[in-house]
This record gives structure tokens, C-alpha cells and sequence, in this order.
């Protein structure tokens, strides 16, 4: 019998984030389920939904359904209300899915359905940095606690020259 491989709640709040993050990116609702596949494995697919004014050709995308009453949707659902209810035509943007190998734990498969990334870290899949750590504080040329610094304001660069 094949041990089952789960997402850790860390990991699965990270791919909820991602696809906040990919829907504020986009500018488009960015859908993250998690399924389970033969082997019992889960793996996470990322999908957008498709308008139904929309008429690729079926050779240009990589037509999933997502959603519905069963889904195990992660994030905000890329903000659309229904996804609990409804089942939606989306275009496949790529996936991450579990395995049981040696110093590898996700594997991360393209719009095309191929294997392109092997890790042993989630955040090294991921399209954005994500993580605990914290901003960078940037340097500011007026402080508040500096009378010296108010009165002197950081040089202004010159406008940028034109060549006749």
C-alpha cells in the first residue's frame, strides 16, 4: 500500500497566497484546488477561469474544470463568490504535485502537462517570494527625529538630457 502524501496547512496557506497573489498580478481571478491523484498523492493546480465570450482554439490552452460543490479551493477563490458552487471551463497554468522520492517532495508541471522543476521546498516552486521574513527598511532622505536632515533634502537628479 503507498503512504499518502498531504500538503502541511503551511504549505497549503502558501498556495492559497500564491493565488491571491497571481489574481492580483493578472488582473483575473487565478483559482487554486487541490486534488488528489491516483497514487493518492495531493498536487495543487492553478487555473483561470475562462469568460464565456472567450473562443480559443482548443490547441492554443489546456482546457480544466474547476470548482463546484467538492473543491478544495485555496485562497479567495480569486474573488469570485460562486466557486463553491459553480464549476468553471478554465485555462490550466500550471500545477505542483506531491511524490515520494529522495531529497525531493514537489514536483512542479507546466501548462503543457510536463515535469519542469524538482524540489524539496515549496517556496522554491512558486512564482513569487513568499515568506516570514521581513521587509527590507529602506533609507529615507528626510527624518523625522534629524532637524539637519529637513533642511537639507536629498539631491534631486537632473532631468534626463535629449539628443537633437
Amino acid at each position: 500500500m503507498t503512504n499518502k502524501l498531504t500538503f502541511t496547512e503551511q504549505e497549503l496557506e502558501l498556495l492559497g497566497k500564491t493565488a491571491d497573489a497571481l489574481s492580483a498580478y493578472m488582473g483575473k481571478p487565478v483559482l487554486a484546488e487541490v486534488d488528489v491523484t491516483e497514487d493518492g498523492f495531493e498536487w495543487v493546480v492553478f487555473g483561470v477561469p475562462l469568460d464565456v465570450s472567450d473562443q480559443p482554439e482548443d490547441d492554443e490552452i489546456v482546457h480544466i474544470q474547476m470548482g463546484g460543490p467538492s473543491a478544495r479551493l485555496l485562497g479567495n477563490g480569486g474573488g469570485l463568490e460562486d466557486g463553491a458552487k459553480e464549476i468553471y471551463d478554465c485555462e490550466f497554468l500550471w500545477g505542483i504535485e506531491l511524490i515520494n522520492e529522495d531529497n525531493i517532495r514537489f514536483v512542479r508541471i507546466d501548462y503543457s502537462g510536463e515535469k519542469v522543476q524538482w524540489s524539496e521546498t515549496l517556496e522554491e516552486m512558486l512564482p513569487f517570494a513568499m515568506g516570514d521574513e521581513p521587509l527590507p527598511e529602506f533609507d529615507t532622505a528626510w527624518d523625522d527625529d534629524d532637524e539637519e536632515d529637513e533642511a537639507t533634502p536629498s539631491p534631486v537628479p537632473p532631468p534626463p538630457q535629449t539628443l537633437h
